[in-house]
């Protein structure tokens, strides 16, 4: 059986079925933070099948110990976490509290139990800087000043710490780009909040005619001056996943980070016009009045993810917007 952290999530719940539909069994933790119970009723209703899920916060250690000695858990996929750069900026000790103290409270769980495989999902963010063509051994910039970046990077060395303590530990690292997308069938997918954190969450609002307009930063060293960014489908990334299961299953002592995004990078605004023509709408911008501190370009080579796990992201950026678009008309619609 496979734990899923932060299960009803946008990434945990996709995650979720489709692990399920490659016949394994899985359970879900959440504290439903960023989450609803709606979630699990559209995966059971999705898969047809009843879906073990227990509500907790995983940085409660006697509580989440339960779990594991609850259900038969063989292995544990953490997403898990808050993942808002800009956010954090405004809630630091909400983020290094959240994010820090969930993987301390499951490694220690893990340890006491005896569960062993781990996949964790990290960033591109973890570098700290801008680039577009990182491989997994570059160096991280730990002066970076972002309680997101910092926390992210503060995971990866206890999971590294971690895993030296023990030889019986196999892990996989995956560090994503930005994760867009839904199920296929518009009945699963991202419920966006009022207030998105997100780029394509916003540009659909204002395509749904429930915002007037976007701000955007005009201040990056790039083409147009916007930022340059990857994107990924959410199934890409469910396969990534089921791809480092496997993976594992073959290693008998590792932990090994992944780039886990698509080999081409996309500039904001032309990220919106393909929104633009998805949905057949305008998104109409203005000039962000403030400057955040943000990274010009962010993306990476997936070498490595593509030579050891067999992995290579398939879906277009047309594709994700399609699917999330079609997600979210169905909730506009009551479905």
């Amino acid at each position: 059986m496979i734990l899923v952290t932060g299960g009803l999530g946008f990434i945990g719940s996709h995650v979720a079925l489709s692990l399920m539909a490659q016949g394994h069994e899985v359970v879900l933790v959440d504290n439903l933070a960023n989450a609803n119970m709606q979630t699990l009723e559209r995966l059971e209703y999705i898969s047809g099948m009843y879906v073990p899920f227990v509500k907790v916060d995983i940085r409660n250690t006697p509580a989440l110990n339960k779990v594991f000695e609850q259900f038969s858990v063989d292995a544990v996929i953490h997403t898990a976490g808050f993942k808002s750069i800009q956010e954090s900026n405004l809630k630091p000790l909400e983020y290094y509290n959240d994010n820090v103290s969930c993987i301390m409270s499951l490694l220690r769980a893990m340890q006491r139990t005896g569960v062993r495989t781990l996949v964790h999902l990290s960033s591109l963010a973890v570098y700290g800087k801008s680039g577009l063509n990182f491989e997994e051994y570059e160096p991280f910039d730990y002066s970076y000043p972002n309680p997101y970046v910092k926390s992210q990077q503060m995971i990866e060395s206890i999971i590294q710490d971690t895993f030296k303590t023990d030889n019986e530990w196999k892990i996989a690292i995956l560090r994503l780009s930005n994760v867009v997308g839904a199920f296929e069938h518009g009945i699963l997918g991202e419920f966006i909040p009022p207030l998105p954190k997100n780029i394509v969450p916003l540009a659909l609002q204002v395509a749904a005619l429930q915002r007037e307009y976007l701000e955007l930063q005009h201040q990056a060293h790039t083409k147009d001056h916007t930022v340059e960014r990857s994107f990924i489908h959410v199934l890409d990334v469910a396969d990534a996943i089921s791809a480092s299961l496997a993976w594992l299953q073959t290693q008998f002592n590792a932990c090994e980070a992944f780039n886990i995004c698509r080999d081409e990078s996309t500039s904001i605004q032309q990220l919106l016009k393909v929104i633009e023509q998805q949905t057949d709408s305008k998104i109409k911008t203005l000039i962000a009045p403030d400057k955040h501190m943000e990274f010009d370009q962010l993306s990476a080579n997936t070498g490595k993810a593509h030579t050891m796990l067999h992995w290579k992201a398939k879906r277009s950026l047309e594709q994700m917007i399609d699917d999330e678009w079609r997600f979210y008309q169905n909730l506009l619609q009551g479905r």
